[in-house]
C-alpha cells in the first residue's frame, strides 16, 4: 500500500547530475530529456539529460532510493547538487567519509515548529571536490545553513552510485534508514526487491482480458491506488515502529499514516484497500487513531499534520468501513470515542471538527447565512453521523446510536421540492436564491446538479424523497442529457472542476470530481441496473485511458483510480461505513480477487439472466455483503 510510496519525500525534490561549469539555482541547470529512450516505471527509472549527456538510473525504497550516474569522459567537472525546496535548511559534507548529511524544515503548513525532513546520502566513489551554497549563492567552508541550503560533491568520469535516505525524526534516524533499506545492494538487486514487492501488491487482482488497452489502465490504475496515504512511520535500533507526529512535534510508538485527503479518499480508495490488504489497513487505521491522540481530533486531511481541507468529518466513515468489514487489530472503542468527539463537540480552532455543528445540531442543518457550503456540509454531516452510529451500534452504545441515526435523517432539511435539488437554507427557514448551474455558494465544487445526490447511507430515503424510483430515474437521465452549463458563482473565476466537467462533455455528470462518482450507482438502488451498467462502461471506456492524460480530473490520493477499479470489477462501495457493496457490471472476462488474508474471489459474467449472484445465491437488491464476500467464492453479474 503506501508502503509503496517509494518516492523521497517531496522536501528533496532538486538533487540533480550536472557536468561542466557549476551552475546551482535550478531554473538555471536544468535539462532535457527524450521521453522515448526513458524508461518510468514503478520499480526503476532511467533518463539521459541531454545538456550534460548524463545517465541516470534510480531505483526506490520506502525511505530511500538508490541513484546510479554515468558521467561520460572529458575534462569537465563531474557533479551532483543537493538543493532542498525552500526553507530554512541545513547541509554538511562529509567528504573523507563520502557523505552529504542535512535537512529542510521547507513546507506547506500544518507542522509544528519543529518539522524537518532529514537525510543522508552515501558515495561509492571518492570525493574530489565539494562545497556548500545558501539560496543558490556558493559559500565557503563544508557546511551550509539558510534559505536552500545545500551542497555539491564532484567525482572523476564513469558510474557513481548515490544512495539517499531520509527521515522525519533525525539524520541518525536517516542513516539508519538507509542501512535497514539500501546497504549491501546493488541497481539489480534493489530493483528486482522494489519489483517484487509491486508484483506482489498488483497481483491481489488478476484480470483475464484480450483487450489490452484495458489492462494497462486497470494495472495503471492499481499502482495509483497504493501509493497512498504515506508511510510516516519508521523503525527505531531494536525494529520498532516509530514516528515523529506532526501534531504535538514528539517522538512516539507505533505507526502513522499521512498524505490523505478523506474527502476525496473515503468514497473508493480506502474501501478497496480494506478489500485487497486488511492487515495493512489495520494497521493504517490505528495510524489514524494515534493521529486523534497526539492532535485531540481525528484528521480531516493529513498533510502531513492536520490541515483544514474540504468539508465534513470523513475519517468516521473510513473508520467506520473498515469495522463494518470486519478488520480489527486497531481499539474500536478508542475509534469511536474520536467520532463522538467529531460528532458532538464544537471545534476549539479552525481546521478539526465540525464548523457550524452548533446550528446544525439546532436547527438540524447548516444555515447558508452563517456559513458557506452549508449545504454540503450538511449532506456531509449527515452521512458521517450514520458512520458513527453504525459503530456505536455495534459497541452497544444504543443512546448515542438512536441519537447519530435520528441526525443522519438531516440531509431531508434541505431538500428544496419546489425545485427539485438540494438548496441553501437560511437560519429563518428561508431558502437562499437558487439556480441549478451556480456553483459555490451553498455547495462545495459544485452546484445542485452534482451536490443534490449526496445521500449514501440512505438511498431507499432518497428516492422516496424524489418522488419514486420512476422520478429518480428521470432526474438521473436528466443529470447526464443537461448540457454542461455553469455559473461560476461565488468562484468568481472558472475553476478546473468546471473545466473538465465541460470537456468531458457528460452532461451535469462531472466524473472529473469526487461529488458525482456514486451517483450512476443510484440506478442500481433504484431497479435500473441497465441504465447503471451502459453509463458506467462509457465513463470506464471514454473518461480513462493508459496515457498521460488517463484521467479526466484530479487523481486525489487514488481515488479517481479506485473508482475504476471497483466500477471494472462490477462492484461499488456506494455506501462505506454499511458493510455491503452494489453489484454492477464486469468490465473484462474474468477475475479473480486475491486478498492478503481471506480466500480468493472469482468474478465472472453471468451465464443467464441480470440478477447477480454470489456462491449460486440470486441477490435481487444488487448488493452483496463484504464479510460474506471475504469468504470466498463466485460472484456472477452481467457483463458490461
Amino acid at each position: 500500500m503506501s508502503t509503496l510510496r517509494k518516492t523521497a519525500p517531496e522536501t528533496l525534490s532538486r538533487d540533480q547530475p550536472q557536468k561542466g561549469p557549476l551552475v546551482i539555482p535550478a531554473d538555471e541547470r536544468g535539462s532535457c530529456i527524450r521521453r522515448d529512450e526513458s524508461v518510468l516505471r514503478p520499480d526503476y527509472m532511467k533518463l539521459r539529460l541531454l545538456r550534460y549527456q548524463v545517465t541516470c538510473e534510480m531505483t526506490p525504497t520506502e525511505r530511500g532510493a538508490l541513484f546510479v550516474f554515468a558521467f561520460p569522459g572529458g575534462a569537465a567537472a563531474n557533479r551532483l547538487i543537493i538543493e532542498p525546496q525552500k526553507g530554512h535548511s541545513e547541509a554538511t559534507v562529509l567528504a573523507n567519509d563520502r557523505r552529504v548529511v542535512g535537512f529542510t524544515s521547507g513546507n506547506s503548513g500544518g507542522v509544528p515548529a519543529n518539522f524537518a525532513c532529514y537525510y543522508e546520502m552515501e558515495f561509492n566513489r571518492p570525493v574530489l571536490h565539494s562545497g556548500t551554497f545558501v539560496a543558490g549563492h556558493p559559500i565557503d567552508g563544508l557546511h551550509a545553513s539558510g534559505d536552500r541550503a545545500g551542497a555539491f560533491v564532484e567525482f572523476a568520469e564513469g558510474m557513481v552510485e548515490a544512495r539517499i535516505a531520509t527521515s522525519f525524526i533525525s539524520i541518525a534516524q536517516a542513516r539508519r534508514n538507509l542501512e535497514r533499506e539500501l546497504a549491501g545492494r546493488d541497481l539489480p538487486a534493489l530493483r528486482q526487491e522494489t519489483a517484487a514487492a509491486w508484483k506482489q501488491v498488483l497481483g491481489r487482482i488478476a484480470v483475464e482480458t484480450d483487450n489490452a488497452e484495458w489492462l494497462r489502465t486497470f494495472y495503471g490504475c492499481m499502482y495509483h491506488c497504493f501509493l497512498f496515504p504515506r508511510v510516516f512511520h519508521e523503525f527505531d535500533a531494536d525494529g520498532n515502529m516509530v514516528h515523529y507526529s506532526p501534531c504535538d512535534g514528539r517522538v512516539h510508538a507505533g505507526p502513522l499514516y499521512t498524505d490523505t485527503g478523506f474527502w476525496d479518499t473515503y468514497r473508493t480508495q480506502f474501501p478497496l484497500l480494506n478489500l485487497l490488504d486488511r492487515p495493512r489497513s489495520a494497521e493504517m487505521m490505528e495510524g489514524f487513531l494515534n493521529f486523534y491522540r497526539e492532535g485531540g481530533w481525528l484528521s480531516q486531511w493529513s498533510s502531513p499534520g492536520p490541515r483544514g481541507v474540504m468539508i465534513g468529518t470523513h475519517s468516521e466513515a473510513v473508520l467506520a468501513h473498515a469495522i463494518a468489514s470486519g478488520i480489527t487489530g486497531f481499539d474500536w472503542e478508542t475509534a469511536y470515542a474520536a467520532m463522538r468527539h467529531d460528532c458532538m463537540d464544537v471545534p476549539d480552532r479552525r481546521g478539526v471538527g465540525r464548523e457550524g455543528l452548533r446550528e446544525y445540531v439546532e436547527l438540524g442543518y447548516v444555515p447558508a447565512d452563517s456559513v458557506v457550503q452549508s449545504v454540503s456540509m450538511t449532506l456531509d454531516y449527515a452521512y458521517d453521523d450514520y458512520c458513527a452510529a453504525t459503530v456505536a451500534a455495534t459497541l452497544g452504545h444504543k443512546d448515542d446510536a438512536a441519537v447519530l441515526f435520528h441526525r443522519s435523517k438531516n440531509y431531508r432539511n434541505v431538500w428544496n421540492a419546489d425545485v427539485g435539488f438540494m438548496c441553501g437554507r437560511n437560519r429563518d427557514g428561508s431558502w437562499v436564491p437558487f439556480d441549478q448551474f451556480e456553483w459555490g455558494g451553498p455547495y462545495v465544487e459544485g452546484g445542485p446538479w452534482q451536490s443534490t445526490w449526496a445521500v449514501p447511507h440512505d438511498p431507499q430515503g432518497l428516492i422516496a424523497l424524489m418522488g419514486g424510483r420512476a422520478t429518480i430515474v428521470r432526474k438521473l437521465d436528466a443529470l447526464l442529457a443537461t448540457p454542461p452549463f455553469f455559473q461560476a458563482g461565488t468562484y468568481a473565476a472558472e475553476i478546473h472542476e468546471m473545466t473538465e466537467m465541460a470537456l468531458a462533455d457528460f452532461g451535469q455528470y462531472a466524473h472529473s470530481n469526487q461529488p458525482v462518482h456514486g451517483v450512476l450507482w443510484l440506478y442500481t438502488l433504484a431497479k435500473a441496473p441497465e441504465r447503471n451498467r451502459h453509463s458506467v462502461r462509457r465513463v470506464l471506456t471514454e473518461l480513462y485511458n493508459s496515457g498521460p492524460c488517463g484521467f479526466c480530473g484530479d487523481e486525489d490520493n487514488g481515488e479517481m483510480s479506485a473508482w475504476y477499479v471497483f466500477s471494472a470489477l462490477g462492484l461499488y462501495p456506494f455506501c462505506p461505513g454499511n458493510g455491503r457493496l452494489v453489484t454492477g457490471g464486469l468490465l473484462f472476462d474474468r477475475v479473480v480477487i486475491r486478498p492478503a488474508d481471506t480466500p480468493e474471489i472469482v468474478v465472472e459474467p453471468l451465464a443467464l439472466g441480470l440478477v447477480p449472484k454470489f456462491n449460486e445465491q440470486s441477490l435481487p437488491d444488487f448488493e452483496v455483503s463484504i464479510r460474506e464476500l471475504l469468504e470466498g467464492g463466485t460472484l456472477q453479474v452481467p457483463a458490461l
